[in-house]
């Protein structure tokens, strides 16, 4: 679920680093929100990142 669906954008995983160096795998999720866009001329609710919704890629519907 955490992908969007206009630049692919997902999960990434690494290691997170304390303050006393231990270490530990965890993931990175995308910031993803559901809204309803215009996807081929026809409204419909997709998963798009913020990026995407803020750089214009993604025409709102009403």
């Amino acid at each position: 679920m955490a992908k969007c669906e206009f630049c692919d954008k997902g999960v990434v995983f690494g290691i997170q680093v304390s303050h006393s160096h231990r270490r530990s795998n965890r993931p990175w999720k995308p910031n993803v929100k559901r809204v309803k866009a215009i996807v081929n001329g026809t409204p419909k609710h997709v998963y798009v990142c913020t990026r995407c919704l803020r750089s214009g890629k993604v025409t709102r519907a009403v």
